[in-house]
């Protein structure tokens, strides 16, 4: 007998949690929740932990902000895609509580065609920069969006401080490995580390960011935590997260999801509904929170800032 094995990337529609179910399933777990020991993981964030999270201060409106009502925190904070964690959207916010140990310095390597790379702790990384809070849609490619209140800083500010030289064409961003703190490295999902990267002049576009927070705290595991990218026109996979290395290269990279399904997702991900996914349309999307589904938006409403990037490509063939 043959049996057939799963391809790289390839994901059973069973491990993918539709909205419609997510909710159903938090509605009979946080019932049971009420008569559950204390020690089960929770399911959400208690109001005590909210508390206890930093708090950024003085930060600035950015202007780019949407004028578009943010999804709630516990929204943002128990449906996620980070499949370090696990396929299930429910699984990160389970399985991240204590992501990352504290007790493991945070480093980023800045390397690559650059004139100014570097190993630099956390803290050292972002301290030079201002912090913003910028509202931002952001788009999953299976047909879900929320709008999150981010905080971080132009990704600009810190490419004009490695100072790329004339041969840096491409910035390549990688996540950290470590499958003890993220389980889901022990499947083969994806081929780990998760790899992503952006054109240099994407990754100048004031638009990107790396983010270190949301609603005014630092990052939970979830969410990306310490750092991540954050790239509003383009479908959510684009913004890595949980970055421990950026690299300048003179070639185009060659992403995680790209390796593990390139009819599915290619190099630009632009969000644009007039390109289907093989296996569901790109052209309607459902915000969390909502029960009816409303239009996509070309580039996910950022066309005015960022639709000059492609005026000579054809966003049916470069998708």
């Amino acid at each position: 007998m043959l049996i057939g094995k799963k391809r790289l990337g390839e994901v059973a529609s069973s491990e993918i949690t539709d909205y419609q179910t997510y909710l159903n399933r938090r509605q009979f777990l946080n019932g049971a929740a009420i008569v559950a020991s204390a020690s089960i993981l929770p399911l959400s964030i208690s109001h005590a932990e909210v508390e206890a999270v930093p708090t950024f201060k003085d930060l600035v409106k950015s202007q780019y902000s949407t004028e578009e009502q943010p999804n709630t925190f516990e929204e943002i904070t128990t449906y996620n895609n980070f499949y370090e964690f696990g396929t299930n959207k429910t699984s990160p916010a389970q399985m991240a509580t204590n992501f990352p140990d504290k007790s493991k310095p945070w480093r980023v390597v800045i390397e690559g065609e650059c004139d100014n790379p570097g190993e630099f702790d956390y803290d050292d990384l972002i301290r030079p920069f201002t912090l913003e809070e910028r509202i931002y849609n952001f788009r999953c490619v299976e047909g879900w969006s929320m709008v999150i209140p981010w905080v971080g800083f132009p990704l600009a500010d810190l490419i004009k401080r490695a100072q790329p030289n004339s041969r840096a064409k491409f910035v390549e961003f990688t996540t950290l490995y470590d499958p003890e703190q993220m389980p889901g490295q022990k499947r083969a999902v994806l081929d780990w580390p998760y790899t992503e990267g952006l054109r240099m002049d994407e990754a100048m576009n004031p638009l990107t960011i790396l983010s270190v927070g949301l609603y005014g705290q630092e990052l939970l595991g979830q969410n990306g935590a310490p750092i991540r990218l954050v790239v509003p026109w383009k479908y959510g996979f684009k913004s890595i997260k949980s970055i421990v290395r950026i690299r300048f290269v003179e070639t185009l990279p060659v992403s995680a999801w790209m390796k593990a399904g390139p009819r599915e997702y290619g190099f630009y991900s632009n969000v644009n509904p007039n390109v289907d996914h093989p296996r569901w349309s790109q052209s309607r999307e459902r915000r969390i929170g909502e029960f009816l589904k409303r239009k996509t938006k070309l580039f996910n409403g950022y066309g005015e800032q960022v639709a000059h990037l492609y005026t000579d490509m054809d966003l049916t063939k470069n998708f």
